[in-house]
């Protein structure tokens, strides 16, 4: 049962990214939190997203604004292990609390999570490496960072090809750093070889259906469906969680 609800979650959520053009990443890791500790999902998400974001990449790479990929890069590796030291002090109840808090914010209220900045507004080569920095600190604790990278991206001239495929390649980057360094300190995801595999040829199956589905979709209608379904799985996240944390105190 649970196999195939992750399943289905990965694929249903790979559709939404290909209509919306985001947030399939951090209804997934709701949903995968429902079964698995923080420290155990964000790896394997980090693994499934590598292979959605990586195919776009790949699918884009000639339009793929290569200076500001590897700019993003500089401080990414080190902030990660920052952020890995402070996810493994973190208890359960509240990751799943903060993560849960996170996802309301990202979902409602987009732009209190950059604090009153305009991104847009800073210089781009400036811009994209502290963006490296922060986000991967904060991968490490929240695992999906997607809503917080986009913004980042206005006011550059890309095109829609540019955007999609420069955006999914940085957090390509930031899955594949998540993904190194969770192996380094003894993650075992050879233990969860079939599910993983399972969830990234859906997701790569999601992706093309929903694809095909962007001019059909009302995407009015679906985003307000998604907003629905992300918030109530958040609510539980974040109340059942903090419940048990301060019951706990």
């Amino acid at each position: 049962m649970e196999l195939a609800v992750l399943c289905v979650a990965a694929f249903l959520a790979s559709i939404l990214s290909a209509v919306v053009g985001m947030a399939g990443g951090i209804v997934l890791l709701t949903v995968m939190l429902l079964y698995f500790e923080p420290l155990t999902a964000i790896p394997l998400h980090g693994v499934i997203q590598l292979a959605s974001n990586g195919s776009r990449t790949f699918i884009q790479r000639a339009h793929v604004r290569w200076d500001l990929v590897w700019r993003y890069g500089i401080l990414l590796l080190p902030m990660a292990y920052a952020g890995l030291s402070v996810a493994r002090t973190l208890s359960p109840e509240l990751a799943r609390t903060l993560i849960g808090v996170f996802v309301l914010l990202a979902t409602w209220r987009p732009r209190w999570l950059i604090l009153g900045t305009h991104p847009e507004q800073t210089q781009p080569r400036r811009r994209f490496v502290l963006l490296g920095g922060v986000m991967g600190f904060l991968q490490m604790n929240i695992g999906a960072t997607g809503p917080l990278i986009a913004p980042f991206f206005l006011n550059l001239g890309l095109t829609r090809q540019a955007l999609v495929g420069s955006k999914a390649a940085v957090q390509t980057l930031g899955h594949l750093s998540k993904i190194l360094l969770f192996g380094a300190v003894g993650f075992a995801y050879l233990e969860y070889g079939l599910l993983l595999v399972a969830m990234c040829t859906l997701v790569v199956l999601g992706t093309w259906i929903g694809s095909r589905l962007l001019e059909r979709v009302n995407e009015r209608v679906f985003t307000w469906l998604f907003k629905s379904v992300l918030t109530l799985i958040a609510l539980r996240l974040a109340l059942w969680d903090g419940w048990a944390l301060v019951s706990r105190a």
